[in-house]
């Protein structure tokens, strides 16, 4: 079975797809959107970097905005005019990515960022 990558979805399908699949984002607009807070403009400019290299590496690329301490993206299938699969696609890997814990990791190698010193916590972690 060959997926339809420019099928859109209806609002409706939308808002069930994120409420179950990523709480976090949201319809605004026609795009739906997530900000991620950071601690400083070090850690808005890791989410940029990561998102960017994300979305190059899928050949999907979202809009961003950005401030000192947040990073907005937005994604919509501009060819489709609407939200197709491949948007809740890089959305759950910019997800996946941005959010990781590695300090959560049970007896995991990597201990993840010191979020009690501000000098090294860059991601405010839902």
């Amino acid at each position: 079975m060959t997926i339809d990558r420019k099928q859109t979805f209806t609002t409706a399908e939308i808002e069930a797809r994120l409420k179950a699949e990523l709480p976090h984002w949201r319809l605004e607009d026609g795009w739906i959107r997530r900000t991620y807070k950071t601690n400083s403009w070090k850690g808005t400019l890791m989410v940029i970097n990561t998102v960017g290299h994300l979305a190059e590496a899928a050949w999907h690329h979202p809009d961003l905005t950005a401030s000192y301490a947040w990073v907005e993206v937005r994604l919509q299938s501009h060819d489709a005019k609407g939200i197709t699969v491949r948007d809740f696609a890089l959305a759950k890997k910019i997800e996946e990515v941005v959010q990781w814990q590695p300090g959560l990791e049970a007896d995991g190698p990597l201990e993840g960022t010191p979020q009690h010193d501000l000098r090294f916590a860059y991601v405010k972690y839902d």
